[in-house]
């Protein structure tokens, strides 16, 4: 993944498998109890199956992107179960990423 600079402001959430920590954006702090609880789920049970950092972004248009970064050095990292990874979660969770970037074009004017 290229290390370009993300809008702090469209990210979500992020989960670290060298932090162990849950990151959720304080931009979605209004988000029912069980959307956040799912989010943390999915992230933290991603990280600690393929490793690295994973980001949830929207893009300018609105989309969610599910981007994962690692450490030069982590040998442990599964960049290959890490695509297999994303494609899975993006099939088992499209009605919530779908219903995500509906709210998120809504509350930030997007058509």
């Amino acid at each position: 993944m290229s290390n370009r600079q993300v809008d702090e402001s469209k990210i979500l959430c992020a989960a670290s498998s060298y932090e162990k920590k849950f990151f959720l954006s304080e931009n979605f702090r209004e988000l029912p109890q069980e959307v956040k609880q799912e989010l943390q789920i999915m992230c933290v049970l991603f990280t600690e199956d393929v490793g690295g950092i994973l980001t949830c972004v929207f893009d300018d248009d609105g989309n969610l992107n599910l981007i994962v970064t690692a450490g030069e050095n982590d040998v442990y990292y599964d960049d290959i179960g890490s695509e297999l990874k994303i494609k899975q979660m993006r099939r088992e969770k499209e009605e919530l990423f779908s219903q995500l970037e509906m709210y998120y074009k809504a509350k930030n004017g997007i058509n």
